[in-house]
């Protein structure tokens, strides 16, 4: 189970490094969007080009963050069914729903897009706009994000298992981050308990 476990960790030190990579893209994004607008309006003029590459990015984004995601485990979950389990019981029923339904999503997805982005790299295929952009690109992060994805979800079923086996504390195999409102919520009781303190 330790060299499962650190299996693991490499995979979450990736997904890691991706998702606050792509932290740029989005800067990337909204200067490019800004910039673009303001050439239509100083200069009555756009370029297709520009128009695109805001969606390429945006599709990086979208697609290279899904693991991680995962891995700060923010994905949508139903939370009025999952808070009345226990937390063996949510482990259990994460197994069941990588091992049915993401893990092969992930596959057929990595299956399907692959053929599209070699045939697109192989042709050559540009947009259909002027000036547009070539399209292999953009299709590439269709197999690159559902493998993220799906490397992900083989961490998370490793820490799954190493959980209810009894090797690690949590199923998350770490302590889970404060939100922005957890913190400024901790902050001000730590500081009302020093004042109170101080006045005592």
């Amino acid at each position: 189970m330790k060299s499962l476990l650190r299996f693991s960790t490499a995979i979450d030190a990736v997904n890691d490094w991706v998702g606050r990579t792509i932290y740029w893209l989005v800067l990337a994004m909204v200067l490019i969007s800004a910039g673009n607008a303001v050439v239509r309006k100083a200069f009555n003029t756009s370029s297709n080009a520009f128009l695109e590459i805001q969606w390429y990015l945006f599709a990086a984004v979208f697609m290279l963050g899904a693991g991680f995601a995962f891995l700060k485990n923010s994905h949508v979950r139903i939370d009025f069914v999952s808070a009345r389990l226990t937390e063996r019981s949510r482990a259990w029923v994460d197994i069941a729903g990588i091992l049915l339904f993401l893990a092969p999503f992930c596959w057929l997805m990595i299956d399907l897009g692959w053929p599209l982005f070699a045939n697109a790299l192989h042709s050559g295929e540009m947009s259909q706009n002027a000036g547009g952009l070539v399209r292999w690109p953009v299709y590439a992060l269709i197999p690159a994000g559902f493998a993220l994805l799906l490397a992900q979800a083989v961490s998370e079923l490793i820490k799954r298992a190493a959980f209810l086996g009894g090797h690690l504390d949590n199923m998350l195999g770490h302590p889970p981050e404060e939100s922005e409102d957890e913190r400024l919520a901790r902050e001000l009781k730590d500081a009302a308990a020093k004042a109170a303190a101080g006045g005592g």
